[in-house]
């Protein structure tokens, strides 16, 4: 047998470098380099591998643990989930600041492949800098913090342990049932011992994405189901956009007159202007989407695992005759709901119905109703993308200029705040990858690293990075790495002056907005109730390099965006936006409990009206 001596570390850039994932007859390498910040725990072992490894296996200087993850998950869904980085970091802090992208990713359903360095396996010099001590064993390090946020987890004390664990790791990474987050400890002596690998573990693999077909007896009854709905409606998850199904989709829509609404991943699965497009579904949805779903006597639910916001915490479906039709990988997330689950892939299946289903037609009064919902919800987006308020632009507006200005091609890119509820209703989707929202973790500081994962997956098109300024505040450092590597975001970062998201669910709370907005602390109150804090977000942007532009007003605003257009490097767009100029929910609900006594009158008012609104919810087995 024929042998290579390589380090433990070594032999993983040499294994992931030869990975491959082949779906429809196309290959590609899965792996696009590795993103990193060295540290003593992984300085000598992953740094000389990759050191070594340069002219093959590129290396990426990030700024951020947490981000290089969310740089890593965004590129993995602009590429469906066929490509994605590794992330290597030290050991301690290092590690566990990869935890909160590890979780983002794992429950987006997102590959991504975390290397943190972990404490010496020989034990021989603990407790060494940042070890967790335990009395209980010896075996726990941080990177047990992984555990629960992973798809797999393994931590590797002897260099031929990655033998079987790398397989393994790839397994859960190529899975579209089972990805997610896959860390695998790296003790930090363990990295730098070499071992007789044999040579066949380093040979090209190719590891192919089935497009799995549904029982042919579900399928049937499926088809039937939707022969005899009255008033069906289907759902779009980020499936259909992962499977590539969106032609599928339109084909499926525009035979039966069936409508479409989407979820935040899902958003894109039709263009907006389609026959048939309701827009979005739930907390953050339209109205027409929102009425036919709580009248609807079938729900065909393709590629989603249907979150509290899309099923408005199960206020949604309100028709006592309703049955669901689950199309998804996953059989966990197709079981959901007392579902007929096809465990299947959404473009495969949605064919295969389209057959089965014959001359089925929902009807012309069906159809009217539809497209009366739709010109109304056309026209109600224009009258809060042109509201001319003043003093201060709303949000509506800023997302209506950067919409209108922006190609068909182009992405927005956004995740956390009250921007995700604006953008689901507002935005007009003319390409499948146009919209690319984290909302199933919501996480803050996602929207600048995940956009620069996105201008790496397609250098060619143009990333709109559309930010608040809570999330700019936690997690704008990658601003850096853009500029380093040289890839280019037009960032519009919206001033608001504080949390206004959750301002907004506090005032419905009861609670006022309590502690959510930068001022000053009042000496009088004790309260940070004083002036606004003066934060020069322009002088912050340019200080890490970027090209800055000061928007006031809509006329500043387009004249901006222009200027971003024939720049050649990051530039930040900063500009003020009135956070009481708030979108409308319509006609749904989010379950946010509220305090059951209280000596606030706001707050038991608010009680009295969570109590009515939580009657509504429907327990699904």
């Amino acid at each position: 047998m024929t042998i290579r001596k390589l380090t433990m570390a070594q032999a993983i850039i040499e294994f992931l470098k030869n990975q491959y994932v082949e779906r429809d007859g196309q290959e590609r390498a899965f792996f696009a380099g590795c993103f990193g910040i060295f540290g003593h725990g992984n300085v000598a072992g992953m740094g000389q591998a990759l050191q070594q490894n340069a002219d093959s296996f590129r290396y990426y200087f990030t700024k951020n643990e947490q981000a290089m993850v969310h740089t890593a998950a965004a590129f993995a869904k602009m590429n469906n989930r066929l490509r994605t980085f590794a992330c290597t970091s030290s050991i301690g802090p290092g590690a566990t600041n990869m935890v909160t992208g590890a979780a983002t990713a794992t429950i987006n359903r997102l590959p991504v492949l975390l290397l943190p360095g972990d404490i010496f396996a020989t034990r021989l010099v603990a407790p060494v800098l940042q070890q967790l001590e335990s009395e209980h064993s010896q075996e726990i390090s941080v990177n047990d913090c992984f555990k629960p946020v992973s798809r797999y987890w393994d931590r590797i004390n002897r260099p031929e342990q990655l033998i079987t664990a790398l397989p393994e790791a790839m397994r859960v990474l190529t899975s579209q049932a089972d990805t997610g987050a896959v860390t695998l400890g790296l003790p930090q002596d363990v990295q730098v011992e070499a071992f007789n690998y044999p040579a066949m573990f380093f040979e090209r693999r190719v590891w192919a994405i089935p497009r799995p077909r549904a029982d042919v007896s579900l399928l049937q009854r499926a088809a039937e189901w939707i022969r005899q709905s009255k008033k069906p409606l289907i759902i779009a998850g980020g499936g259909v956009i992962y499977s590539e199904a969106t032609e599928q989709l339109a084909k499926f829509a525009e035979q039966t007159g069936i409508p479409v609404a989407e979820t935040q991943a899902g958003k894109g699965s039709m263009r907006y202007d389609h026959p048939q497009a309701l827009g979005s579904m739930g907390v953050t949805g339209t109205l027409g989407a929102n009425v036919i779903g709580r009248e609807a006597d079938l729900v065909i639910v393709v590629g989603s695992r249907l979150s509290d916001f899309t099923t408005a915490s199960k206020t949604a479906f309100q028709n006592p005759d309703v049955r669901f039709i689950n199309i998804n990988v996953s059989e966990f997330d197709a079981a959901k709901h007392s579902a007929l689950s096809l465990v299947a892939d959404a473009r495969v299946t949605l064919a295969e119905l389209t057959k089965m289903v014959g001359d089925y037609d929902v009807g012309s009064d069906y159809r009217d109703r539809v497209d009366k919902f739709r010109a109304e919800w056309d026209a109600e987006v224009d009258r809060i993308c042109n509201l001319g308020y003043s003093p201060i632009i709303s949000q509506g507006e800023v997302i209506g200029a950067v919409n209108e200005f922006s190609r068909p091609q182009d992405i927005l890119v956004s995740a956390a705040g009250t921007l995700p509820g604006d953008l689901h209703k507002l935005w007009r989707t003319r390409d499948p990858k146009g919209y690319h929202l984290e909302y199933g973790y919501s996480c803050m500081g996602y929207e600048i690293a995940g956009g620069l994962g996105i201008k790496m997956a397609d250098p060619q098109r143009e990333i709109y990075v559309m930010i608040g300024d809570g999330s700019y505040l936690m997690m704008s450092q990658e601003i850096v790495t853009s500029i380093q590597e040289g890839y280019k975001l037009t960032i519009i970062l919206l001033d608001n002056h504080g949390f206004s998201s959750i301002g907004g669910l506090s005032e419905d709370a009861g609670g006022g907005g309590f502690g959510t907005e930068y001022r000053y602390r009042n000496e009088e109150s004790g309260l940070l109730d004083g002036e606004y804090l003066p934060i020069d977000f322009a002088a912050n942007a340019a200080s890490l390099g970027a090209h800055v532009i000061k928007a006031t007003d809509l006329t500043s605003l387009k004249a901006a965006l222009a200027e971003a257009s024939e720049c050649d490097r990051t530039t930040v767009i900063t500009i003020e936006v009135d956070r009481e100029q708030r979108v409308p929910i319509y006609d749904s609900w989010w379950d946010v409990p509220v305090a059951e006594v209280s000596e606030m009158e706001s707050v038991r008012q608010a009680r009295e009206e969570y109590e009515k609104k939580k009657s509504l919810e429907r327990y699904f087995l």
